[in-house]
């Protein structure tokens, strides 16, 4: 990523910090009311068609939270392919083909293989409610339908090289107008530690709301880590690697000092330019809570780093 040079500004002219965080709040709060306030059709006709899914109740416990009402969760998205602001991804990303799909697996693993997205849903999958949260400080309670990851991993037979796990998500710039700008160093990637990418909890998902998966929200196949901060949910997936050495992942690359390769949520760790001690669930956007460690699933991951600095390792 380029990086630009700005004057330094003089000491009386930079903003208090705690004056900036309520300022930023209460922004994002409203930029978030005016997004759904804006919801008048435009988006959900845009969005591409889903199909209904098979599936059995998981067993993994639902948040005590409600669940996000599926309009919002489809039509308030990061998904840079296809625009930064929130509600450009469900107006622009109809235009992604789908169909055919497939899924390249490869890498430190005994049994290489590339498999279709109709093998894919043809699997045992079962529906997970997590709640997800984004760096930005807010977040949803969604019902994914998938499997866990390590399902996919048996196929391959990831060898003892096989330390990490990288995803590679699709760049289209015919089909996907944000690839054809220089937001980030495209293809997407993503990266887990293994035994991050083999734990229980790890979902790869090919719908949420009882649907496929519609295209703003990661379509066909993504990934869904729900400890993680969601940049760490890799979308669109057309590649997965299983690796000896960490992944240089994208965000990573635009902006190493602001988002780590770990990504757990840690209220005890700041973001650079902004505090991580509270989020809104939407749509609830003015009023804030605190934000709890791992998104409340300390209980099943916290053992992952036992002895890890997560203020080092964010």
């Amino acid at each position: 990523m380029p990086r630009y040079l700005f004057p330094t500004p003089k000491g009386s002219e930079i903003t208090p910090r705690e004056v900036y965080l309520n300022r930023r709040h209460f922004i994002a709060g409203a930029t978030i009311a005016g997004a759904l306030l804006a919801l008048d059709g435009s988006a959900k006709a845009a969005t591409s068609p889903t199909e209904p899914l098979k599936f059995s109740q998981g067993s993994v416990k639902a948040p005590s939270d409600k669940t996000t009402a599926r309009e919002l969760a489809t039509t308030y998205n990061n998904y840079y392919e296809f625009g930064t602001a929130k509600t450009e991804p469900a107006r622009n990303a109809s235009t992604l083909k789908v169909r055919p799909w497939t899924v390249e697996i490869g890498g430190e693993v005994a049994k290489p293989r590339t498999i279709g997205i109709e093998d894919l849903l043809a699997m045992d999958l079962e529906e997970r409610v997590y709640r997800m949260r984004c760096v930005e400080a807010w977040s949803m309670v969604i019902p994914w339908v998938g499997m866990s990851f390590s399902k996919l991993a048996a196929l391959v037979e990831p060898t003892s090289k096989a330390k990490y796990v990288k995803f590679t998500s699709v760049a289209r710039p015919e089909e996907m107008p944000g690839v054809r700008t220089r937001i980030l160093d495209w293809p997407y990637t993503e990266g887990l530690r293994i035994d991050e990418a083999m734990h229980p909890l790890t979902f790869l998902t090919l719908g949420m709301y009882g649907e496929t998966l519609p295209n703003q929200n990661g379509a066909p196949v993504r990934i869904v880590t729900p400890w993680k901060y969601g940049f760490k949910n890799a979308k669109s997936i057309v590649r997965i690697d299983f690796v000896e050495q960490q992944p240089r992942t994208a965000w990573m690359t635009a902006g190493a000092n602001e988002y780590g390769f770990y990504a757990n949520v840690n209220p005890e760790v700041d973001h650079p330019r902004w505090s991580q001690k509270h989020e809104r669930l939407l749509p609830a956007f003015f009023a804030s809570r605190e934000t709890e460690k791992f998104n409340g699933y300390g209980a099943e991951v916290a053992s992952l780093y036992a002895g890890m600095d997560l203020a080092v390792n964010f």
